[in-house]
């Protein structure tokens, strides 16, 4: 894959955990760490599933809520309703983890030849592909149980995104673009967030949506250069290989339409200027990443992804503030 070798979303941990991980990388390449809490804490028949759930590494659902939460502040007036957005957070975690269980279920022969990814569930031979696909049956059930939950527009674009689940995994054997895919995939919670509240689709929520696409774009590429070296060998495709060396200039073009269209979003919904405040404190974390960034180490591409819960928490605190003047 790429952000959820994936779905965005995915190798990835709590910040306070990311030291063990990285210092576990140095010598083992694997995104399984065999001393963390899954290991310590689990029974050994939940480990394989906790692991194609990505509960270990919840990064990529933190990138998938976000722009559902966004959506839900962007078009609430006031405080959003703390209901919807734990359906939403409850919703994420059952949709990233159905996300990653179908892309190991498509990937498993590709993950058993690259380093980072041969210890995963399925190429480890931990489970099954009829138990991963079980699994995936009941998060989607969950996922459902969700969506069905809230109003009549949200529920038909919730039904029309399963589309670019379904295909998304087999995008990076077609395409050196499968992050543009993701961007889709895992944005589409701005749409959503905003008809749950409103039940129609408005241009903001379509601004923040292409906004998240973009930032998808740059964060899944610096995650893509993790796998790069082994990507060409098996013939995977990715943003990564695409760009190459001009991997820095392409990240800041992606980012500042990133927040070009967010900025719009926020324009378009009225919101004040602390919202502004917001988006500059993300423009400024999306600047380091660029500026800063070592493709060549995947450690700190590792870092580098991760940061994007701080952009995340920005933009969402900005749009919540932003409606108070």
């Amino acid at each position: 894959m790429t952000t959820q070798n994936t779905s965005p979303g995915a190798a990835i941990t709590h910040p306070g955990e990311a030291g063990e991980e990285l210092r576990a990388a140095r010598s083992d390449p694997s995104d399984i760490h065999q001393s963390d809490w899954v290991e310590r804490y689990l029974p050994a028949g939940c480990r394989p599933y906790a692991r194609l759930a990505r509960l270990d590494r919840p990064i990529g659902t933190w990138l998938l809520l976000f722009p559902g939460w966004w959506g839900i502040a962007l078009a609430s007036r006031g405080w959003p309703d703390p209901a919807l957005l734990a359906l939403f957070a409850v919703g994420a975690v059952a949709m990233r983890g159905a996300g990653c269980t179908l892309n190991d279920i498509a990937d498993r022969d590709y993950d058993a030849q690259v380093a980072r990814t041969r210890l995963r569930p399925l190429p480890s031979g931990a489970v099954s592909v009829l138990q991963a696909m079980v699994f995936l049956l009941l998060q989607l059930t969950v996922g459902a149980a969700v969506l069905f939950s809230l109003n009549r527009v949200t529920i038909l674009l919730g039904v029309a995104v399963l589309v670019l689940i379904a295909t998304y995994p087999f995008m990076k054997r077609i395409t050196y673009w499968p992050q543009v895919f993701l961007g889709l995939n895992f944005n589409w919670g701005a749409l959503i967030g905003w008809t749950a509240v409103t039940g129609t689709v408005a241009w903001p929520s379509l601004l923040l949506y292409g906004g998240g696409i973009f930032w998808t774009l740059g964060y899944d590429t610096i995650y893509a250069h993790q796998d790069k070296e082994d990507d060409i060998r098996i013939g995977v495709k990715s943003s990564a290989i695409a760009l190459g060396a001009l991997t820095r200039p392409w990240l800041f073009i992606f980012y500042c339409a990133a927040l070009l269209f967010w900025a719009a979003a926020g324009g378009g919904a009225g919101l004040g200027v602390i919202f502004w405040v917001g988006l500059a404190a993300a423009a400024g974390q999306l600047v380091w990443q660029a500026a800063k960034v070592t493709t060549d180490d995947p450690a700190d591409c590792l870092r580098k992804f991760r940061s994007n819960r701080a952009v995340g928490w920005l933009v969402l605190i900005g749009i919540l503030a932003g409606h108070f003047r």
